[in-house]
This record gives structure tokens, C-alpha cells and sequence, in this order.
């Protein structure tokens, strides 16, 4: 590669400063394609730049105005100098391909980005120092965030959204179903929010042993296993067979701790091999991968949701994701980590279900948005907030006879959402298979 000129298309280049000179127009156009520096040419930089400069002062850009800024800037000369400036309205006739030519420059800008990147990776794998992990995970890095700077920000008439919408309105009128999202498996809360919806940021919060992944895990059980809706479920505080040894008890309705010690009857092992067979044809996948960092769970949920077209994400838990910003304090790094799931549930167009910690003062009271842990931005970032709030059972012989009884009562506290009403939802907690069913009791219990 020595040598070889980087790619670039010089005459696109000089078309697309043509025709924002000739047409302002064309200037909002390129500014949704071109950032400053996609030239290849240093001169056709600082001539897009000079253009940028004054579209930002609301002055019309053309052979004199342009000239007049780089003349004042002491950039004329770099810049090919008026003459240059004035030729580049020869090269189009009219600047009704602006769209082209600007995607054309965009797209030779990416390529040398990719070459840049692939020639600070070559001079990496050559330095002992570096981890191969950690290389990787950088390369990454770089890659997708070439990807995010290009996202192309367009506008859309009201005339075309309204379309779009009476027309997903009409579908759901006649799909008959009874909710909108999917649903979670409990009837009360899929009341409130008509299920879970594409694009939604969701928190779960809780204390610690209040039942964050059993709740989390009974949805997924309803919504894969039940619903045969496609689910990725990510455990960062489990192995994957413990996990799994819970979705068996949930479903077998056995006790977990039969299942870790192996003291089963005959009839038990009939309940788990029917359980395990609903399991086996259920379309949830599981990702387990201790201490994963923010970038891996994005690429990881970005490859399942275009091979097993997933319909939803569940991660276990927030707290425990690390951030590639290891120098700025823990409160920053959690606010960059709910900014980036939220734009993974919107960039996914799935719903992304996040299990966070709450502070202790939500063991004394009735948790509210401020119990969140380590970040204030989790709550602003999240579209549904909901918080799992139960009296601690310390006394044994009360939990026995909440066992007997068929479970303890836990409250379900809808505290935000974006675009429904607020509320509380009974649910029922079964210690013995760490999972929540509907609250079927009556006013008496």
C-alpha cells in the first residue's frame, strides 16, 4: 500500500462546492452527507468550511462571499486562492445532483476513515504491550463509531408521518389483539402499558434479593416460551446453566434448590424433561458474558437481532455493564451507558428491558424515581420506570406460611411512562420457584 494514493474522487469533490456556490439550497442539502474534513483535497476543505462559516451567519455563500471569508481568515492562499474559488462553478451546470455528489464524496470519506483505521490496527498488532482483547475491543470501537457519525439526518412532513401512522393504526385495528406492544404475561401491568413496545428504553429496579431477575426472567419465560416472540436475554450476574436451572424451575414449577442439589422424584424429573422440551422449541437466546463491556453488548444485540430477529432485550443487570471511559467517575459512565442502550432500543426498533439497583433509602420507604442508583440520567433516559417493592420476610415461619399460602404479595410500582398513566400492579412472588405470577387473591389477603 505504499505509495498508492488514499481513494477520493476530486471531481465530485469540485461539483458539490459548484453547486452550493451557485445555489444555497444545495448547502443544507450537503451538510446532511458532509461533515468538515470529508475533502480529500486540503483546498476543497477549507472552501466547504469557509461555506459552512457563513450559512452558520445566515450570509449566502458564493464566489465573493467565500472569497471575502478566506481573504479574512488568511486562508485564500491554501484555499487555490480566488481563481480556484471561481472555477469551481464551471465544473456543473445547475446543482440539481447535489445529493449525488456529496454521497459520493461521503462515501470515498468513509473509505479513507476505514483505510486509517485499518493502518492504526496494522501498527497495533505489532506492539507487545497491547492485549489482543484489548485491540480488539478499540477497532471495534472506532468501526461503530464511524457508522454512528453517519447516521443521515433527514426531515419528514407531517403529510408523511400522519400516513404512517394511520396506516400502523389500521393494522392494529385489525390484528385484533388485545395490546399493542408484547405482552409481558401479566395482566395488570400489560393493562397499563398495552404491552411492551418497539423503541422503548424499560427499567426494572429493585434492592438486592427482591426478585429483579426473577421478574425479568418470568417475562422472558411468558414472552418466548409462552408467546413465541423472540427474546435475548443478557446475564451479567449468572452463569447461563444457573440461569437456566431457574427458567426450569419457573416452568416445572420445582423448586430451585431441588434442582441444585439433585434430590427429585420421579414425577419432578417428568415436570422438568415437559419443561425443558417448551424451552428447547423457544426462541430465547441467552448471552452470558461476565463484566461485558458497553461496545460488546451493542454488537452482541445488533448481530441477534439481524440473525434470530429478536423482538426484545433483557439485561441482567446495568449496574454491572463496564464503559470504555474507565477515567471519569462511576455516575458519568452509567449516564453514558443508559444514553447508549436508549439509542440501542431505538436504532434496534425493539424494546430494551434494563434490571438496575436501587439506593437503600428504598428499603426504608416506598421507592420513587430518585431510588435510582448511581445515575439520575437512567430515569430521564427510560420511556417506562418500574420498581419491584416487597416487605422483607424475616421472619422464616411467615415465609413458610406465605409459601403455603401460595406466595407473597409484591407491589409492582409503574413510576414513569413516556406515554401511558402511572400506577401499581399486584403481583404474586413464589420463593420456592423465584418467579411472579398475577395477583389472584382476593381484597382479603
Amino acid at each position: 500500500m505504499a505509495g498508492t494514493v488514499p481513494p477520493h474522487d476530486d471531481e465530485a469533490e469540485r461539483a458539490a462546492l459548484g453547486a452550493m456556490l451557485m445555489d444555497s439550497d444545495a448547502i443544507a442539502t450537503s451538510i446532511e452527507y458532509l461533515r468538515p474534513g470529508d475533502f480529500y483535497s486540503n483546498a476543497n476543505n477549507l472552501v466547504y468550511a469557509a461555506i459552512l462559516g457563513l450559512f452558520n451567519k445566515g450570509v449566502a455563500a458564493d464566489i465573493l462571499t467565500v472569497t471575502g471569508e478566506l481573504r479574512q481568515s488568511g486562508k485564500l492562499d491554501q484555499a487555490g486562492g480566488a481563481a480556484y474559488v471561481a472555477s469551481l462553478t464551471t465544473v456543473v451546470p445547475s446543482s440539481a445532483n447535489i445529493a449525488y455528489y456529496a454521497q459520493t464524496v461521503q462515501a470515498y470519506s468513509l473509505r479513507r476513515a476505514l483505510l486509517r483505521v485499518s493502518a492504526e490496527v496494522s501498527a497495533k498488532v505489532f506492539d507487545e504491550t497491547m492485549e489482543s482483547r484489548v485491540i480488539l475491543e478499540e477497532t471495534q470501537q472506532r468501526i461503530f463509531e464511524l457508522g454512528d457519525n453517519r447516521n443521515t439526518i433527514r426531515y419528514q412532513s407531517a403529510r408523511e408521518v400522519v400516513h404512517q401512522t394511520i396506516g400502523i393504526i389500521e393494522n392494529l385495528a385489525k390484528s385484533n389483539q388485545e395490546y399493542t406492544g408484547i405482552p409481558t404475561g401479566f395482566d395488570d401491568l400489560d393493562k397499563l402499558t398495552s404491552g411492551f413496545h418497539p423503541s422503548e428504553f424499560i427499567i426494572i429496579g429493585a434492592r438486592p434479593s427482591i426478585g429483579k431477575t426473577a421478574l425479568a426472567l418470568t417475562m422472558a419465560a411468558n414472552i418466548a416460551i409462552h408467546n413465541k416472540i423472540s427474546a435475548a436475554y443478557f446475564t451479567l450476574e449468572m452463569p447461563a446453566i444457573a440461569l437456566m436451572q431457574r427458567l426450569l424451575s419457573i416452568e416445572a414449577r420445582i423448586n430451585v434448590s431441588s434442582l441444585r442439589s439433585g434430590f427429585l422424584t420421579s414425577r419432578d424429573f417428568r415436570n422438568i424433561l415437559d419443561a425443558a422440551e417448551n424451552i428447547y422449541e423457544a426462541p430465547l437466546y441467552i448471552v452470558d458474558m461476565p463484566n461485558m463491556k458497553l461496545m460488546d453488548l451493542r454488537a452482541q444485540a445488533r448481530r441477534i437481532r439481524l440473525q434470530e430477529k429478536i423482538e426484545i432485550v433483557f439485561i441482567d443487570y446495568l449496574g454491572l455493564i463496564s464503559s470504555e471511559q474507565y477515567n471519569v467517575p462511576r455516575f458519568e459512565q452509567i449516564s453514558d451507558i443508559s444514553r447508549s442502550l436508549k439509542s440501542l432500543a431505538r436504532e434496534l426498533e425493539i424494546p430494551v428491558v434494563a434490571l438496575c439497583q436501587l439506593n437503600r433509602e428504598a428499603e426504608k420507604e416506598r421507592p420513587n424515581l430518585s431510588s435510582i442508583r448511581d445515575s439520575g440520567s437512567i430515569e430521564q433516559d427510560a420511556d417506562v420506570v418500574m420498581f419491584i417493592h416487597r416487605e422483607r420476610e424475616s421472619d422464616k415461619k411467615k415465609e413458610a406460611a406465605a409459601n403455603e399460602e401460595g406466595g407473597n404479595k409484591t407491589s409492582l410500582i409503574l413510576s414513569k411512562q413516556r406515554n401511558g398513566p402511572v400506577g401499581t400492579v399486584n403481583l404474586t412472588f413464589i420463593p420456592q420457584y423465584a418467579k411472579f405470577e398475577s395477583w389472584a387473591w382476593d381484597g382479603q389477603k
